[in-house]
């Protein structure tokens, strides 16, 4: 096991099979860098073109089509001190009659600058203020966008997600997150971005607090090992993630790829319908951009005191 260290000097505003920029084996640790979403470094510089711009991909030796790939973010650390977000909540996600009103007929929208303080953890509105002063929230990075290469040759933009992973924006794939994938192509081709240092669920105005970050991760191949969606677990909740639209059908495959894991656990396939019918909790991810992201999630003590344990993939 080893740990890298890569300094990406292009990026890839698709996932796919991209060539490679590093090859690592089963159990190493990767320590890079990312842009934010309009493709800004640490220094604020524009280095590349806006949309999710992708870090990677990353080779994972021994990975084949009907794998699965572990990923774990061990850190993911802000490296600038300016954010950036848009101001108003989409347009489809509010009342039209309201809608219609605040945006008169689509003006151009302005970004909101926030201050980020990794020493304090913070990120502070600059401007307007508010009632009681400056709104200032404690910083929870997440990773927005990453995913394996998608089968069939196929390079898919940065702002959607499928099977494979994708612009999920999902607030609870943190540091100590480990993400589970499935491996379409050989050798999987891992891409990350669209580092947010702190966001709403749903990013119901296109944006998280956008920021370059540094971000850690760790990469376990599990062979033989086929899932259908992206899978997760954080130190509370074991949860399935899937992308589509309507929320609908996300809000489907999600359910349904929980029931297939509590079966894989051991749990009586009825059994596990009762258990999610009362137990189950759901959170969205993305619903501003192509696809929409359902998260279904069940917690780990709950599961333990059925008598179902770990490891858990």
């Amino acid at each position: 096991m080893k740990t890298h260290r890569f300094q990406p000097a292009e990026y890839h505003l698709t996932l796919g099979s991209h060539v490679p920029v590093l090859e690592i084996e089963d159990g190493d640790t990767v320590l890079t860098t990312t842009v934010d979403n309009k493709g800004r470094d640490a220094s604020d510089r524009q280095v590349t073109s806006p949309g999710n711009p992708q870090t990677g991909p990353f080779y994972i030796r021994g990975a084949d089509a009907g794998d699965t790939l572990a990923v774990r973010f061990d850190r993911i650390t802000p490296t600038r001190s300016i954010g950036r977000t848009r101001t108003c909540i989409a347009p489809r996600l509010l009342d039209p009659e309201y809608a219609a009103a605040v945006w008169h007929g689509g003006r151009e929208e302005e970004l909101l600058e926030w201050r980020i303080d990794t020493e304090s953890w913070t990120a502070t509105l600059l401007a307007p203020s508010f009632p009681a002063g400056r709104l200032s929230l404690p910083l929870d990075p997440m990773v927005g966008c990453f995913g394996t290469a998608p089968p069939r040759g196929q390079l898919i933009a940065s702002n959607t997600a499928s099977r494979y992973g994708g612009n999920m924006d999902y607030r609870g794939f943190t540091a100590g997150a480990t993400v589970y994938l499935p491996v379409f192509v050989k050798g999987g081709l891992f891409h990350l971005g669209d580092v947010h240092a702190l966001q709403g669920d749903g990013e119901i105005v296109g944006t998280g607090i956008e920021v370059s970050a540094e971000v850690e991760f760790t990469v376990r191949l599990i062979k033989g090992r086929r899932i259908d969606w992206p899978r997760a677990e954080t130190r509370d909740s074991i949860l399935s993630a899937a992308n589509a639209r309507p929320l609908v059908q996300a809000f489907q495959e999600a359910t349904t790829e929980m029931v297939r894991w509590l079966v894989e656990l051991g749990l009586e396939e009825t059994r596990a319908h009762v258990l999610l019918g009362q137990c189950v909790r759901y959170e969205v991810g993305n619903v501003y951009d192509p696809a929409y992201t359902m998260i279904c999630k069940v917690g780990k003590s709950l599961l333990q005191g059925i008598g179902l344990e770990g490891p858990w993939l």
